[in-house]
């Protein structure tokens, strides 16, 4: 299967910024490893700017959310329609932050991830437990419920055409990080529920204060196939390092 990175930039970078950042991920060939798919998802004023940025390059578009009606009297949202036209491949859903910050349920998440389906567009679902969750040993019943109320209304196809982002909340912005053998029993607890879906091959990414200094060893675990960055995107030289590392990781396999 292959790996993907893909970075969150969130609230970060003005135009300036982001357009010197593209230009670096481009000029170190980050889209260029083979077996790796990359994506960037800068914040919405700048995907026209990043599309056209990276043209070429084989680094992916994603914008970070998305609303799930085609059009409408949704004043500050933006439709899939809008992404799709200004050339936006992936879109991240169900995010940590837009549940704690902006009150996004499963369901509200699982009407965008068929909006996105529906129009062509990769989602990228996050789920994951806050840390009384595992503290308390709810963090496989927490996963599980957030992924069927999210993807089991998904036929086979549809489902076999998503990424997800396992991103355990109490390692984003931490500092902190989960180690390889705790991530690795949940992307193969997720693998295992995805399974008896019928679609085993859903690549499934660890998102939680990935850097170059711990993703050898969480890329080397044998169910999770890559990262979803956060903090490590926003500097080139440490995005490209991540790619590399993906890089050998499947060719380590």
């Amino acid at each position: 299967m292959r790996m993907i990175v893909a970075g969150n930039w969130k609230m970060h970078k003005d135009r300036d910024e982001a357009s010197v950042l593209l230009k670096a991920l481009v000029e170190a060939g980050a889209g260029r490893r083979s077996g790796v798919e990359v994506i960037a998802a800068p914040a919405y004023p700048f995907l026209d700017l990043a599309v056209s940025a990276v043209k070429g390059s084989g680094i992916h578009i994603a914008a970070q959310n998305c609303h799930a009606a085609a059009q409408g009297a949704y004043t500050g949202e933006v439709s899939v329609l809008m992404l799709k036209s200004l050339g936006v491949t992936h879109c991240i859903v169900g995010h940590s932050e837009r549940r704690q910050y902006f009150g996004e349920t499963d369901a509200q998440v699982a009407e965008k991830i068929k909006a996105l389906l529906f129009h062509g567009l990769t989602p990228i679902y996050c789920c994951g437990e806050k840390l009384d969750e595992r503290e308390r040993g709810h963090h496989f019943t927490i996963v599980e419920a957030q992924i069927k109320d999210a993807l089991d209304g998904l036929s086979e196809e549809e489902l076999g055409r998503c990424i997800i982002a396992y991103e355990p909340v109490w390692a984003i912005g931490t500092g902190r990080t989960a180690s390889s053998e705790q991530a690795q029993e949940m992307h193969a607890f997720i693998r295992e529920y995805i399974a008896g879906r019928g679609t085993p091959e859903v690549p499934i990414l660890y998102g939680g204060s990935c850097k170059p200094d711990n993703a050898a060893s969480l890329f080397a675990c044998p169910d999770v196939n890559g990262g979803l960055i956060g903090g490590a995107s926003l500097d080139a030289a440490q995005f490209a390092e991540l790619v590399r590392i993906a890089h050998e990781a499947k060719h380590d396999c």
